[in-house]
């Protein structure tokens, strides 16, 4: 019996409806649909669907979804300088450098320095794995102060669990009469509508040698975005409490505002300048973060860049 070539009627209808269901939260349209005729494995020629997705245009850059972990653009990267959010893409890599100075309330007193380079990469399941190499001291006496292996989880994709809690843990190896120390914490953060992004730590940090000291707290921040993936300014806080059985405690509030900018779409600089509230608080703490995304998970490389919906489950 002869066989016949099928029709093309349903291929389209499945076209069709295929991207009426498409599953992408800003309903992304077709960028093109091609049809073409290929043969099955018993000589039956069959008509096979391409279908590719296109940002849409009317929603927020930044707020598109992307990668295995469902999560949109703005938590692929940094957003504030003292409050961290949820986990890179898997296999995105984020190279940072930090400063961080604390200018105390008396013009005797030397400017504390902090200068860090920190080197993140996303992996599966929702974990993050990052490296850190700490540079400190006033400014005649620079030297390396520590190295730290930080480790994050997070508990499902994004928008699942409300607040989308991610897990932290971090060991700090001591240098030049440094103890070593370990440090929890738990990530909250959010979107509030559009522009409109949220973060919050807790955290606890134990000596493990010297004074044991110890220290407890939270961050918090707060950013609207002025351009999309480009600009955003916010508000940001932190607060410590650090006491041991040998020193007398102390009580350090500070609060400021942050901008940041994202010269390119794999970039962004950070500016935060926080305030002193509290008689142990420096007079101002000012953070200055560069960082770069890179690696074929990163949004900007194209391949993490696909809707939810384009790429293979």
């Amino acid at each position: 019996m002869t066989q016949h070539r099928r029709s093309s009627v349903p291929a389209q209808l499945l076209c069709t409806l295929t991207l009426a269901l498409l599953p992408w939260p800003v309903q992304a349209e077709a960028a093109k649909t091609a049809v073409n005729p290929t043969s099955s494995s018993d000589g039956v020629k069959m008509d096979t669907v391409n279908v590719t997705a296109k940002i849409d245009p009317n929603i927020l850059m930044e707020d598109q979804l992307v990668g295995a972990n469902q999560q949109p653009i703005w938590t692929t990267a940094r957003r504030f300088a003292t409050t961290r959010i949820y986990v890179l893409a898997p296999w995105e890599l984020e190279l940072e450098q930090w400063w961080k100075g604390k200018f105390p309330d008396g013009a005797s007193k030397p400017i504390e320095n902090l200068f860090q380079t920190e080197y993140g990469m996303g992996l599966p399941y929702r974990f993050q794995l990052d490296l850190y190499e700490n540079y400190g001291g006033n400014n005649s006496d620079i030297r390396q102060d520590s190295m730290s292996v930080e480790l994050r989880y997070a508990l499902a994709d994004w928008d699942k669990i409300p607040l989308n809690p991610t897990l932290y843990a971090e060991w700090k190896f001591g240098f030049n009469g440094n103890p070593d120390a370990y440090e929890i914490k738990l990530l909250l953060g959010d979107d509030f509508g559009p522009r409109w992004h949220w973060g919050f730590n807790y955290f606890y940090e134990k000596e493990t040698g010297g004074a044991f000291t110890k220290e407890t707290g939270f961050a918090q921040g707060i950013s609207y975005t002025v351009l999309d993936n480009k600009l955003s300014v916010g508000l940001e806080m932190n607060f410590e409490y650090t006491y041991a059985d040998s020193m007398a405690s102390e009580t350090e509030f500070l609060i400021g505002p942050s901008i940041q900018w994202r010269p390119t779409s794999n970039t962004h600089l950070d500016i935060t300048p926080l305030l002193g509230a509290t008689e142990d608080s420096p007079m101002v703490e000012t953070y200055i973060i560069f960082g770069i995304d890179f690696g074929p998970g990163s949004p900007s490389s194209g391949k993490g860049y696909k809707p939810v919906s384009t790429q293979s489950r």
